[in-house]
């Protein structure tokens, strides 16, 4: 029977079993996407990742949920190009190296950086964010159990996209976050009107650099809340920096703590607030199982 060499690698943390895991199947040229997707559920992680050969880029990945293939994803690239370096499938040059990775948005750019030839962090570079769909305050709040007036005035909620179209949700404070009580129906429906993939909830502290806590969600089957989301922590700053509601264009994103697998994320914002060229997204990572998976 086949086999494929595999990782599993916690995302945005340096403590193993915190933060976001991801499987990482290597060599998976041979799979097709059904074999992919099945993989996916086997692992019922928020996402598996796929390494193939490219012809554009250093490197190829695909990223499945246990329900379907998304086009881009943070978490996935934060712990993929951790297993390559790892793995020595790239080599290491000094302190910073930098590949590209296939996706299906196109090449992105990501650096692994390195002191002593160990990982320290992974950084990625997102898409030009767009800004999309506006669902209104009313029915977001009534989707989240809120209301309203748990919503800061400066901005209401919306779609923004640096790959993957996210619903960005800024709450005045924690304890919004806390009291959260999502309807899976009506999320399922306006995913569907409004054209996004999941539901990024979060509230912006005043410390210097700002601060972000969050708590991310997508409509079963998936799994249904994600300990951190990289993509969503692109979208989410620019999202902040965009409609000046953050005085920084770095922020210091925290996510998973009501879940038991805390996570943290540094962000970048490129660009004028009008004219946002890119986001970096950046952060560690951490190996608990190495494997071979045998199907």
């Amino acid at each position: 029977m086949p086999s494929y060499p595999f990782m599993q690698v916690d995302a945005f943390s340096t403590i193993p079993l915190t933060g976001n895991p991801c499987a990482i199947v290597f060599d998976a040229d041979s799979l097709d996407a059904v074999a992919m997707q099945a993989i996916a559920r086997e692992m019922n992680l928020s996402e598996t990742a796929f390494v193939l050969r490219s012809n554009m880029a250093d490197v190829r990945a695909r990223y499945f949920t246990p329900a379907e293939e998304i086009p881009l994803a943070g978490h996935p690239t934060i712990a993929t190009a951790f297993a390559l370096a790892e793995t020595g499938r790239i080599p290491l040059d000094g302190e910073r190296t930098r590949i590209s990775l296939e996706l299906q948005v196109g090449p992105v750019a990501v650096d692994i950086c390195c002191e002593d030839q160990r990982v320290q962090r992974v950084v990625m570079t997102q898409l030009k964010p767009e800004f999309l769909a506006r669902p209104g305050a009313g029915p977001v709040a009534r989707m989240l159990g809120l209301t309203p007036a748990d919503f800061i005035a400066e901005a209401e909620p919306q779609v923004v996209s640096t790959g993957t179209p996210q619903l960005m949700v800024c709450v005045r404070e924690p304890r919004s976050l806390r009291r959260l009580s999502v309807s899976h129906e009506a999320m399922a429906s306006m995913r569907q009107t409004a054209g996004f993939f999941s539901v990024h909830v979060f509230c912006l502290t005043r410390s210097d650099p700002p601060r972000t806590f969050a708590r991310h969600f997508v409509p079963p089957p998936d799994v249904f809340e994600d300990p951190f989301t990289g993509s969503a922590t692109g979208g989410m700053a620019a999202y902040l920096w965009h409609f000046g509601i953050a005085g920084s264009n770095r922020l210091t994103a925290e996510q998973g703590h009501w879940m038991g697998r805390p996570g943290q994320g540094v962000v970048e914002v490129v660009g004028p607030r009008q004219d946002i060229t890119a986001v970096r997204v950046g952060g560690s990572a951490v190996t608990t199982v190495k494997g071979e998976l045998i199907i």
